[in-house]
């Protein structure tokens, strides 16, 4: 039972899963975060209060200015407030002051304030996870006015740091190219990173890590942040003069869209931190747990993670039944699980300037609809999916013929062009209805499995009545999906938004993956997925074999290493079998074996990246008994040395004996011999070697060619 408490006494600390967050909130008083981050045993609120004790210093104010929660321009704080607005020029100097605070639970609180000169109260809410130590947070910002409010910016958390983590990691990109990382060494002054695409973005991901000049993947401190939200958003790290440190984020808004009127309430998104003593890996495997533990549906949170056959890189729009039943024989011939039909199967979808909105099967291409396809599908024992892009309408279309009204767009402007396509306005709840009625008619009459839900464009526009709704219209498309899973308990639905643009946390509390890039090159999904990786689990992470040819790059590459490049993520296929020799497909079905051998230890054990050279990638899955685990070590490049450094694993027990053999690739990939291929005979029986020599001595890697990717498997012998 909630315990709802006035606020007699002032500090609270919430303790768990080795994290410490201390409050101060005395009734009348600012509220303060004295400490967030890493536990400390034996210290308590008092004590850290005392500690951090400042004083006048020449040039400032005589009476130092502490902040608040929101450093609100009210409480004379130097640089950037966490929360701004006014009531038509006037109430902008907001100064809340805590009302009452209510204890949750050990590791909930929630602290009220209020300003009653500028009509204003706050809920500031704070929850650790128990499991992970993951701090949650938001504020949730009234208008106990008698006029409108215009709120300006309203981070969902405004966090002071540890003035040592002077490095900032940050995720940038493009199409193609996402979850790039971008290093900022010691700065004074502000970061600062906007999105405004109406979705979470290619190329400014809403979040970072914050790390020491020290730390690496395995050692040293770091703070992870990431706010769980699709739509705008804003994240900055401000280095204050007077040595505080403090990031913000919440989402962003365009001008007039968060108008609160009188007894309106405007609600933050979710902000997520995470510490570590143990490198950047520390913060991921507490990004990866907490996601699966907490957030992720339990449709999907354990269940087994099928090997997808999608079509898009087979037939394009070029659709044929007699085809598409040929490509779904081949694809279980190999292995597949799930038959994903994608664009082109709809209205007059035959090239994508036409048809976005008619979601009715094309009579055209499909003369007695799906049952034939969806039923050798399932005759073959794969699921079915559909491709669908709900948001977006062709003005080619019947549907936008019929109520060209229903789209976003700001009066007077002209329309920014993108892909042929316009974006529907789900703030009105006629479109929404439309759209759930169609999708949810084709989900019952072909028993869909799984939708792949698309959003090809950014919506630079976002206006309905004449007002911004971009933040309105996110949130929309969180119920309209969400409201498809309650009709439909069993129905998984993958996040694509041209690729990796709408991949985050927010999206993920109502769908079961991510498409991570369109860009199937096996060499560039080496660091796309890898980048990805510091905030998303493996499970989630959609990873496929292309072409030969990779239609974006032009780059070739072998099938036993478009194969290995997939095995460490949720594996699928993406191109036309009809294509692939018999050799190469013979490879692709041996590593698509390896796969399901080994998805249980992918996806439920603990993931390691480990430093290396730039020219290789060594990632690797450890079983949390420690009993097993699964390395994948990909040269990329060539090095300046004549021989590869030896690898080092993470993660095992230094008294164990492993049993280490090389199960991909199937042939030697040395270019000489003998190699430790031969003389440890780890294509064999392999060789038994002590989790301590492993990881502090390391193995000599084979000599190999560039795009070779050795995947090493280890197991425990008593």
């Amino acid at each position: 039972m909630t315990d709802k408490l006035q606020n007699i006494h002032e500090l609270f600390e919430l303790r768990a899963g080795g994290t410490l967050l201390a409050l101060e909130a005395r009734k009348g008083e600012r509220a303060h975060i004295l400490y967030a981050g890493p536990d400390l045993p034996g210290a308590n609120a008092e004590e850290l209060a005392l500690l951090a004790t400042r004083q006048h210093a020449p040039g400032t104010p005589a009476v130092h200015q502490r902040g608040s929660l929101l450093n609100e321009v009210g409480t004379g704080i130097s640089g950037p407030s966490s929360l701004i607005g006014h009531r038509g020029g006037m109430d902008w100097a907001i100064d809340l002051r805590v009302v009452e605070v209510i204890e949750l639970s050990p590791q909930a609180v929630e602290i009220h304030c209020e300003d009653s000169t500028c009509g204003l109260a706050s809920v500031h809410s704070f929850a650790l996870d128990p499991a992970t130590g993951m701090l949650s947070s938001s504020t949730r910002i009234e208008n106990r006015g008698d006029s409108t409010f215009d709120l300006d910016w309203c981070a969902a958390l405004c966090l002071p740091f540890d003035p040592r983590l002077t490095r900032f990691l940050s995720f940038t990109g493009r199409w193609a190219g996402e979850f790039h990382i971008e290093e900022v060494p010691a700065f004074q002054g502000s970061i600062v990173r906007e999105n405004k695409a109406g979705r979470t973005s290619h190329d400014s991901f809403p979040g970072g890590i914050l790390a020491s000049a020290d730390t690496s993947e395995m050692h040293g401190p770091a703070c992870g942040f990431h706010l769980a939200w699709s739509g705008n958003h804003r994240l900055r790290i401000d280095r204050h003069s007077d040595a505080r440190g403090f990031v913000q984020m919440g989402e962003m808004g365009f001008p007039g869209e968060f108008r609160l009127a009188a007894g309106e309430h405007y609600q933050s998104p979710e902000a997520l931190v995470a510490w570590s003593q143990d490198g950047l890996n520390g913060v991921s495997h507490a990004f990866h747990e907490y996601l699966c533990g907490s957030v992720l549906d339990k449709r999907s949170r354990t269940a087994p993670r099928p090997v997808h056959y999608n079509t898009w890189e087979a037939v394009y729009f070029g659709h044929d039944e007699d085809t598409l039943i040929d490509l779904a024989e081949r694809a279980a011939a190999v292995g597949a699980e799930r038959f994903v039909l994608d664009d082109g199967w709809f209205g007059g979808r035959r090239n994508d300037a036409a048809g976005l909105g008619n979601w009715w099967v094309s009579g055209q291409v499909y003369p007695k609809g799906l049952h034939k396809l969806a039923g050798r599908v399932r005759e073959l024992g794969m699921e079915f999916g559909l491709w669908f892009e709900p948001e977006m309408v062709n003005p080619d279309s019947d549907l936008y013929r019929a109520h060209p009204d229903w789209v976003l767009r700001a009066e007077g402007v002209e329309p920014v062009p993108s892909r042929g396509q316009l974006t529907l306005d789900l703030t009105r709840s006629e479109v929404c209805d439309y759209l759930f009625d169609k999708i949810n008619a084709l989900v019952v009459e072909y028993a869909i499995d799984y939708i792949k839900w698309d959003m090809n464009r950014d919506i630079q526009h976002p206006g309905s009545g004449g007002r911004a709704v971009a933040g309105a219209q996110t949130r929309a498309v969180y119920a309209l999906i969400a409201r498809l899973r309650s009709a439909h308990p069993a129905l998984e639905i993958e996040s694509c938004a041209s690729g990796g643009g709408r991949a985050d946390f927010g999206i993920l509390r109502n769908t079961d993956r991510v498409w991570t890039s369109d860009n199937n090159d096996a060499r560039a999904r080496q660091s796309i997925q890898r980048g990805a990786s510091h905030f998303l689990p493996l499970r989630v992470l959609g990873s496929h074999v292309g072409p030969k040819r990779c239609h974006i790059t032009g780059r070739k590459f072998s099938m036993a290493f478009r194969a290995a490049s997939a095995i460490f993520g949720h594996m699928g296929m993406e191109l036309d079998l009809r294509r692939e020799s018999e050799r190469d497909l013979a490879v692709l079905k041996a590593g698509i074996a390896l796969y399901k051998q080994h998805r249980e230890l992918i996806h439920a054990g603990r993931f390691y990246r480990l430093d290396g050279s730039p020219a290789t990638n060594l990632v690797g899955c450890v079983g949390t008994d420690r009993c097993e685990a699964l390395f994948s070590y990909a040269v990329l490049e060539n090095e300046i040395v004549t021989l590869p450094a030896r690898i080092h694993f993470a993660g095992l027990d230094p008294l164990a004996q492993y049993r280490v053999k090389l199960v991909w690739p199937q042939h030697n990939p040395s270019i000489s011999s003998p190699s430790i291929v031969d003389a440890a005979g780890l294509q064999g029986e392999g060789t038994l070697i002590s989790g301590a020599a492993l990881m502090g001595h390391g193995i000599q890697p084979p000599l190999t060619h560039p795009d070779t990717c050795l995947i090493y498997h280890l197991k425990a012998e008593t």
